[in-house]
C-alpha cells in the first residue's frame, strides 16, 4: 500500500490582485514546479496535482515531471472541491494521502517524509498534522485511508478542516522545529517580504 500526495494547485490567486502566485519565480523556478519537485522527491509513491484556474499555464510549468494531473472542473467552489477531486482519483491501494497546498515554498521532502514515517502500519484511521515548536498547527496534513470517502465528498471552501474537527481523537500532532509548515505566499506583500528575507540570508 502506498502514500499519495495531493498537491492543490487549482485556486485563482485572487489575493495576488492579477498575478498568479503559483507561477511566481523563486531562484528562477515557478513556485508550483518547486512544490511538485518537493513532493516527488519524498517517499510518497505518487503525486497528484489538482488543477483548475489558469490550468494550461500551470500545467505547462510541470512539463517533464512524473506527476498525475487531475483537472477539477468545480475548482471555483473552493479548496474542498479540489481535495475531493484528488481524493477520488487516488488508487484503491492508497494507504494515506498528504494534502499539500502548492503555495508553501519552504516545505521539504524531509518534512513530508516525517509524516510518512510517522504513519503506523495500521494507520488507516489516523490524521497526522505538523506543528511548530510554539504549538502552532500547520500544513501539509496526512489522512489515513479511512478518510478518503469523506475527503472525496468535500465541496466547500473550508478544505478538510471539518474532517479534522470531527475526528479530534484520531489527530496526532508532530512537533517540528521549523516554521515552514506555516509559510504560504498569497499576496504581493507576502511575496515581497519573503524575497527580502531570502536576500537578507543570501538565499536568492
Amino acid at each position: 500500500m502506498s502514500v499519495a500526495v495531493l498537491l492543490l494547485a487549482a485556486g485563482a490567486s485572487t489575493r495576488m490582485r492579477g498575478g498568479d502566485k503559483l507561477l511566481e519565480l523563486l531562484g528562477g523556478e515557478p513556485l508550483l514546479r518547486r512544490s511538485a519537485r518537493t513532493a516527488l522527491a519524498s517517499g510518497a509513491a505518487e503525486t497528484l496535482v489538482v488543477f483548475g484556474a489558469n490550468h494550461p499555464a500551470r500545467r505547462a510549468v510541470l512539463s517533464g515531471l512524473p506527476i498525475r494531473a487531475i483537472y477539477n472542473k468545480d475548482w471555483e467552489k473552493g479548496m474542498g472541491a479540489s481535495i475531493a477531486a484528488g481524493a477520488a482519483a487516488t488508487p484503491p491501494e492508497t494507504r494515506a494521502v498528504i494534502v499539500m497546498p502548492a503555495d508553501m515554498p519552504d516545505l521539504t521532502p524531509a518534512l513530508l517524509n516525517h509524516l510518512i514515517d510517522a504513519l503506523p502500519s495500521d494507520g488507516s484511521g489516523v490524521i497526522l498534522r505538523p506543528r511548530t515548536a510554539q504549538g502552532k498547527p500547520g500544513n501539509p496534513v496526512l489522512f489515513g485511508a479511512d478518510y478518503l470517502p469523506a475527503l472525496a465528498a468535500l465541496d466547500a471552501d473550508r478544505g478538510a478542516r471539518d474532517i479534522i474537527d470531527h475526528h479530534r481523537a484520531a489527530l496526532t500532532y508532530l512537533d517540528l522545529d521549523t516554521e515552514a509548515v506555516l509559510v504560504d505566499l498569497d499576496t504581493p506583500e507576502a511575496w515581497a517580504s519573503y524575497r527580502d528575507g531570502r536576500r537578507a540570508g543570501n538565499n536568492i
